[in-house]
């Protein structure tokens, strides 16, 4: 029984950036050699196990045969026959099929994936890649994960040929939004989208945003003018900031609207903001998004515009786009939306390095209004006799004129 370093760990460490969560495969093993080591199994779909001590995984090495379409649809056979190269031939990419021996630190290498790592290319290992229509994800994942990688000519063909084969029709809702997040917390997320978009995917997981694509905007506003490069430099002004996935997930949905927009008022976008929310409840239930990705999307969604047009906004304006972004209750979420907006704001040809006072004056209006005792407010308003609506427009009063003050 023979354990080696594969995967991941493999890759990162060649590229000069070690730390990679590390995956091992044991070549000529059993599940009950296994356990009577103390390994824990915790593999449903295939035989994995935890290092008793490290804690980190062990999977048999094993083979994959495709039986029906989709994620979930192969035969997995793992036994002590099966070698290391059989092992290594079932991964997606050639940067990913590398193994390393521990003792010795020996390479086994058999589908040339130190080459691709140097000359930063993204290479399926064979054509069993199109088995597995997650992969396209994955290599779209990857894409943005190193943005200085090319997809190979030949895996983009054939992720193609795969589209077209209804492969990632198929795909169960899980792990695509596993996929693309992990693609938004990237170091550049416009590339998935590219990649995406080049072998057809994207049109078939996210048709919302592919539609953006060739829709013009007005130039004065928006430089770049396509409304998907825009959201490209969106997305890519998220990551720059760092920003949390809720962030990247709202920037992604922001302008979903104007791909809905008639032809006939382009290129302006009137009433994109309430299209572009009904949209995005679309693309959450279709791939499952989570809750507080979803919410922060939606405000983002119907009150980006408003946002940037706050500056000129009196204390009556700015107190109702605080309630209708419920910053009063979710001051947090509200500065997730601020961030996303300055994103929005940036990611326009020639803008990137723009000021966004809105932020910095929303965020102090709305501290304004929460400097509010709100407790003591409606006490004094039940004393007063008042009741119901009332109390409620004795507190709007109060935080109004903290708003005003505070202009």
């Amino acid at each position: 029984m023979k354990t080696y370093l594969v995967g991941g760990a493999v890759r990162d460490a060649l590229l000069g950036h070690p730390g990679a969560d590390r995956d091992w495969v044991v070549v000529g093993g059993t599940p009950e050699a296994l356990v009577a080591q103390g390994f824990e199994p915790v593999g449903r779909d295939f035989p994995v196990f935890l290092h008793p001590t490290t804690r980190e995984e062990h999977a048999l090495a094993r083979t994959e045969r495709k039986t029906a379409r989709g994620y979930r649809g192969f035969a997995v056979h793992a036994a002590p026959e099966v070698t290391l190269q059989e092992d290594l031939a079932r991964r997606d990419l050639t940067i990913n099929a590398i193994a390393q021996d521990p003792d010795t630190g020996e390479l086994t290498d058999p589908f040339g994936g130190q080459r691709d790592v140097q000359a930063k290319v993204l290479r399926h290992v064979t054509d069993a890649f199109r088995e597995d229509p997650v992969r396209i994800l994955r290599v779209a994942r990857f894409a943005a994960r190193f943005a200085d990688f090319a997809v190979a000519p030949e895996t983009l063909q054939l992720m193609r040929e795969m589209v077209d084969e209804g492969e990632v029709d198929a795909l169960v809702s899980e792990r695509v939004w596993q996929e693309l997040s992990r693609g938004l917390m990237a170091e550049r997320p416009s590339r998935m989208l590219q990649v995406l978009r080049q072998c057809g995917a994207l049109k078939r997981l996210l048709p919302e945003v592919d539609r953006l694509y060739g829709v013009p905007q007005r130039a004065e506003h928006h430089p770049e003018i396509d409304t998907g490069i825009h959201l490209e430099m969106v997305l890519d002004q998220s990551a720059s900031a760092q920003a949390p996935l809720e962030v990247r997930f709202a920037c992604l949905c922001h302008d979903l609207g104007k791909g809905t927009t008639p032809a006939d008022v382009l290129p302006r976008h009137i009433g994109h903001e309430q299209r572009s929310a009904k949209l995005l409840l679309a693309v959450c239930e279709r791939w499952r998004v989570p809750v507080e990705c979803k919410a922060l999307a939606d405000v983002v969604a119907r009150e980006h515009g408003n946002i940037h047009q706050s500056q000129s906004f009196s204390a009556q304006a700015v107190l109702r786009l605080l309630q209708r972004c419920d910053a009063l209750r979710r001051p947090e979420r509200f500065a997730l939306a601020l961030q996303a907006c300055e994103c929005d704001a940036r990611g326009r040809l020639g803008r990137e390095q723009d000021d966004y006072p809105q932020r910095a004056r929303l965020t102090r209006l709305l501290q304004a209004a929460l400097s509010v005792d709100s407790a003591s407010v409606s006490a004094q308003a039940l004393q007063e006799g008042l009741v119901g609506p009332a109390v409620g427009a004795r507190l709007d009063a109060a935080r109004l004129n903290a708003i005003s003050l505070a202009l």
